[in-house]
């Protein structure tokens, strides 16, 4: 936080980190008090969901491209468009047809202020010893953001008037991004003026590596995680008659990750991030053995401690080797693609594990599925971590020796 302009640019993303996670909930509560539909509601969340899972690494590629303040602006206003446009057509009573193109428009323009403000830190502490605390900062931020969003979302539309929840979360989102952007000094240079970084283990400007495939499968497990147990644990508090006792269950997880986090941040491994990422999966992997051992929802709380602990430092070297491994022109771009995995994720493993809970194997079935999903990157991630510290190496070389070497083109 004492890098020259990074607790500006970092207070600035906050307050709209807070509004991303109050966008769905409060889509949520608007569009059903005004329907009286779960189903109606369910489809333009969806469609906001989808929209910003598959549009924001589009955006991000501008952004890439021509600078963050010069592509985010537009966004923001296009942004505070969808969502006037969303509230008016909920207030007037539209069908669903109309509401889910609005909802569709709102996720396509809502900003990645997550991927912006971690490729803000990759372009000042490149190379350098703080980075990793910096990304530690970042998921704690992001884990904050999610802990208060959805509840600020139902409070608002629950005590002052239904709109009043996707109200705030476009406040939130506009006005703090509309100062994220005016922070032009540490924006990342657009690749269309910056000199080319051949320093990346496969060459410049490229995401089709496999390096990148790789961490992109530990972002798709990670969401199959966090799907299969949001939905196992409510599950659980069900059958034993405990149905309220979801939300803290799954908070004391959250909880654990964001004691985990600073903790690592403050930890300096002398290990390769590479070498670090299969073993912290394999450690998730282990702790959720856990909850399929608990009988009882205090049992279950003590299980899911374990496997929060490991979300955090996970998530912060997942970041760290994106960052490491691919081109400076195409990180916006990586970093959003990583988000949209774990979306992906939580959206499929969510409706799979539904299915599971309510066969046979109950909620055991259910938290089967990320041991299994981690077991299998976890190896995965093993097999690859001499690729990734290759990569990761040769992306810290300076360019002459990177180029002398031929490990760039």
């Amino acid at each position: 936080m004492r890098t020259p302009g990074a607790a500006a640019f970092f207070l600035a993303a906050a307050p709209a980190r807070v509004g991303v996670a109050m966008a769905g909930l409060g889509i949520v509560r608007l569009v059903h008090a005004e329907t009286g539909s779960f189903g109606v509601a369910g489809l333009v969340t969806g469609s906001f969901a989808v929209a910003e899972t598959l549009v924001g690494p589009q955006t991000a590629r501008l952004m890439d491209r021509f600078g963050q303040p010069r592509v985010l602006v537009p966004l923001l206003c296009a942004h505070a468009g969808a969502i006037a446009a969303l509230i008016a057509l909920a207030l007037s009573g539209a069908p669903a047809v109309p509401l889910m193109a609005a909802g569709l428009g709102a996720g396509a323009t809502v900003p990645q202020i997550g991927a912006l403000s971690a490729a803000r830190w990759s372009a000042l502490l490149h190379g350098r010893a703080e980075l990793t605390p910096a990304f530690a900062l970042e998921t704690i931020s992001n884990d904050v953001a999610f802990l208060l969003g959805p509840g600020l979302a139902v409070l608002t539309a629950t005590r002052l008037h239904p709109a009043a929840g996707t109200v705030l979360a476009g406040v939130l989102v506009v006005g703090a991004g509309l100062v994220f952007a005016a922070l032009r000094r540490t924006a990342p240079a657009p690749a269309a003026t910056a000199a080319p970084d051949r320093t990346a283990a496969r060459g410049p400007g490229t995401l089709l590596t496999r390096n990148f495939a790789t961490l992109l499968t530990v972002n798709l497990a990670l969401g199959v995680f966090f799907g299969s147990m949001q939905v196992s644990v409510s599950a659980f508090a069900g059958v034993h008659h405990a149905p309220a006792a979801a939300g803290f269950l799954y908070g004391l997880m959250s909880a654990a990750s964001l004691l985990a986090g600073p903790a690592y941040g403050r930890h300096r491994p002398h290990t390769p991030p590479a070498a670090q990422l299969p073993l912290i999966l394999a450690f998730l992997a282990c702790a959720s053995l856990l909850p399929l051992l608990a009988d009882a929802p205090w049992q279950l709380g003590l299980a899911l401690l374990l496997p929060g602990a490991g979300v955090a430092p996970c998530v912060i070297v997942s970041s760290t080797l994106v960052e490491s491994v691919m081109d400076r022109s195409v990180l916006t771009q990586a970093l959003t693609w990583t988000n949209s995995a774990s979306a992906a994720g939580i959206a499929v493993s969510a409706a799979a594990v539904g299915g599971l809970v309510d066969g046979p194997g109950g909620t055991r079935a259910g938290f089967a599925v990320p041991l299994l999903a981690l077991t299998a990157t976890a190896a995965l991630t093993w097999s690859r971590r001499d690729a990734l510290t290759t990569g990761t190496t040769a992306s810290r070389r300076p360019p002459a020796e990177a180029d002398s070497s031929g490990a760039a083109p």
